[in-house]
């Protein structure tokens, strides 16, 4: 099992989970979070750290969308260790539907 990012936080950018995460998984896009999962730990401590909810486990029926493109875009994207301002408008996209095909960013973020 491993835990993922999903479309919740697509201009969102919540950074609460990556202060608490002991391997430094995550990875910083221009408008969203990724984890890598070949370097989770499955440890959990992440998920409800999350003031949106975008973080699940693998086994979620939800998160299978997102498996890949976590895996994909950790890869290209720089590490992101320390918590950060969320993004400027993030109550305005919070619960938004389809922000993944809508508002998704291929652009890398600043990372540390």
């Amino acid at each position: 099992m491993t835990y993922i990012v999903n479309d919740d936080c697509i201009m969102c950018k919540h950074t609460d989970c990556v202060e608490v995460c002991p391997v430094d998984c995550f990875y910083e896009g221009e408008n969203m979070l990724v984890i890598n999962p070949d370097e989770c730990i499955d440890c959990g401590v992440c998920e409800p750290e999350c003031p949106i909810d975008a973080i699940l486990p693998d086994t979620d029926p939800k998160a299978e969308e997102f498996l890949e493109l976590n895996r994909e875009y950790s890869e290209l994207w720089p590490n992101i260790t320390e918590i950060k301002e969320k993004m400027p408008e993030a109550e305005k996209y919070k619960g938004m539907k389809d922000k993944l095909k809508n508002f998704f960013s291929v652009e890398p973020g600043e990372g540390d």
